[in-house]
């Protein structure tokens, strides 16, 4: 008999054929991704680049207007009414304050969660509900989250404040280690609002990192004497480490374009300060585009772009730190 039977005639069709549809469906996800990022950033343009600038450089040949090309006014003013004097000082350091303080909470708890979950505690009922339900929270939409902010962390359920409703003020209101129970619109309110978010899923990428380190290190060590805690410390967390980071990184990034939560809180859209402590106001980059986004004028939806780039850079560079990081303590380890 010549040729290939029948049945793998038809397998090699099908398996070509679903090969195809596969591609036909990359190349259609990738296509509609460049074409959105590059709407963007063409309406954005006008809002980065100084357009006299541009002009002068690559039309005239005028070198020395290369420093002016970026628009710095847009990094370095407030939110305003005149779309050419608007900028996103305000709630660019708002995002960074948030989630510096969002990190700062969450990634010691998570990281102790999983390392008791999966080294320490016994595989009983008990812990193995607490681990379904860690995995059902990372599911959960992230306004719920917004409420349970809104109650326990900017409300404190009611249960602190003076009798005539106002909050409960240690130290200068003007100083960083000032205190306000509760919390009201501050950066902490936010920052924890956004730690409940992302703290399942750093859970869950800490956990995975941890059951990913062979046995075998970990009974080298015991074999050596080392306790269960020293075993931990100097061997598992190390080893586990870059794959850590790296889920809470983009867990971070997760937690900076996020804006329902926020919003459940009250937080101002329009604010001409900076946070210059955790109790402070503030406001979030997501905030500003949506609003911006909102009006009727053709030069605030550019602005709306031009921020959404930002966004994307700093995205980016989180990401990108992310890769760096694996990289460099997985060759550290190695």
């Amino acid at each position: 008999m010549t040729g290939a039977p029948r049945s793998q005639t038809a397998r090699a069709l099908r398996n070509r054929g679903f090969l195809t549809l596969c591609l036909a469906c990359t190349t259609l996800a990738v296509l509609s991704l460049f074409l959105l990022l590059g709407s963007v950033f063409m309406q954005g343009w006008h809002g980065l680049v100084d357009q006299e600038a541009f002009k002068a450089v690559f039309s005239e040949g005028h070198l020395s207007s290369i420093p002016n090309l970026i628009r710095w006014s847009f990094f370095t003013e407030y939110a305003s009414r005149r779309p050419d004097a608007a900028g996103i000082r305000a709630p660019l350091l708002g995002s960074v304050w948030v989630c510096v303080t969002c990190m700062v909470c969450s990634l010691p708890l998570g990281v102790g969660t999983a390392v008791y979950l999966e080294e320490f505690a016994r595989r009983n009922r008990f812990n193995r509900f607490v681990e379904l339900n860690v995995r059902n929270l990372a599911g959960v939409p992230s306004i719920v989250y917004g409420i349970i902010g809104l109650t326990a962390f900017s409300r404190m359920f009611g249960l602190i404040g003076k009798a005539d409703g106002q909050p409960l003020q240690f130290g200068d209101p003007d100083s960083f280690f000032s205190l306000r129970l509760p919390f009201g619109q501050s950066v902490l309110a936010g920052g924890l609002t956004l730690m409940l978010v992302i703290l399942p899923i750093i859970i869950i990428a800490s956990q995975e990192a941890l059951r990913a380190v062979p046995k075998s290190l970990r009974q080298a060590s015991h074999a050596l004497g080392a306790t269960t805690w020293q075993t931990t410390w100097h061997v598992t967390l190390p080893a586990a480490l870059p794959t850590i980071l790296t889920g809470a990184i983009l867990a971070l990034s997760r937690a900076l374009g996020e804006a329902a939560p926020l919003l459940v809180l009250g937080i101002p859209v329009f604010i001409t300060s900076t946070p210059q402590g955790p109790m402070s106001n503030f406001t979030v980059l997501p905030f500003q585009i949506f609003n911006w986004a909102g009006r009727p004028q053709a030069a605030f939806h550019d602005l709306a772009a031009s921020g959404i780039i930002v966004l994307l850079a700093v995205l980016l560079s989180f990401n990108g730190l992310a890769i760096y990081l694996r990289h460099r303590l997985q060759k550290t380890s190695a």
